[in-house]
């Protein structure tokens, strides 16, 4: 007969899974952080934007758009501004850095006047640095 004899050891096992909850927790946080973010970075001014084919630069951090609506209106980013106040506005929007890029989002049914009158007023507020905005598209071969 034999017998078996308790040594006094603990009866539980260790558990080699790998706990992923805390891992999920964090993932669903910055999924909602970024969700709510994504929106706040845009411009939400409607234009007809024209289409290009030219290659996309990169866009920047922090980009200035100025916007031109074909009822001839000026947006800097979503509020309205007036022509004879665009330069304090921009220097308000870039802390007076000169050396900004402006993103210039024009109507497609802005005439090319209208275009060269913003031209214009940004040159004379000292804003050289002039990025055009469009719609991309697909070259065909």
């Amino acid at each position: 007969m034999g017998m078996h004899i308790n040594e006094g050891g603990d009866d539980l096992q260790e558990a080699h899974d790998i706990n992923v909850t805390p891992f999920i927790d964090v993932m669903l946080v910055l999924l909602i952080i970024f969700m709510v973010a994504a929106p706040l970075a845009t411009v939400d001014v409607k234009v007809d934007l024209p289409a290009s084919t030219a290659q996309p630069s990169p866009r920047p951090d922090h980009p200035v758009y100025l916007s031109i609506k074909e009822d001839r209106s000026l947006y800097l980013g979503n509020e309205q501004v007036a022509p004879e106040q665009l330069g304090h506005a921009l220097d308000l929007q870039t802390d007076s850095d000169k050396e900004e890029t402006i993103f210039i989002r024009g109507d497609g049914s802005v005439d090319y006047a209208r275009l060269m009158e913003v031209m214009d007023l940004l040159r004379a507020a000292g804003y050289l640095k002039i990025g055009l905005v469009g719609l991309e598209t697909v070259k065909q071969p």
